[in-house]
């Protein structure tokens, strides 16, 4: 009985509460990119509320931020690096050349 109790203890890390995300003097705006860049991931995209910690409020403010940003070309729609590197770029289009080769030698 007593390990059974034991299981459904919870720790005291669990209970210390985490410093909100957003302070109060902070002013969500498009033009404050270090603050709309801690809720964007690494590929461009706009992490969930659970995510960021955010109240519902917020999470609405740093989202029409961050689309006005992407708007004005202040950030990226996608951050697609690995789209540019050689390798990948290459063969995709050497296949689509073999393949438009041998359909126009077919023609011929």
């Amino acid at each position: 009985m007593h390990k059974f109790k034991r299981l459904f203890h919870k720790s005291k890390r669990s209970l210390r509460r985490r410093l909100p995300p957003i302070k109060s003097g902070d002013r969500i705006a498009y033009r404050n990119m270090s603050l709309i860049s801690r809720f964007i991931s690494e590929q461009g995209k706009i992490l969930s509320r659970r995510v960021n910690r955010l109240t519902l409020k917020q999470q609405r403010l740093i989202t029409i931020a961050i689309k006005q940003a992407r708007i004005l070309s202040l950030l990226p729609f996608l951050n697609n690096e690995k789209q540019f590197e050689k390798g990948e770029s290459t063969a995709r289009t050497a296949g689509l050349r073999t393949r438009n080769q041998i359909n126009r030698r077919t023609l011929q």
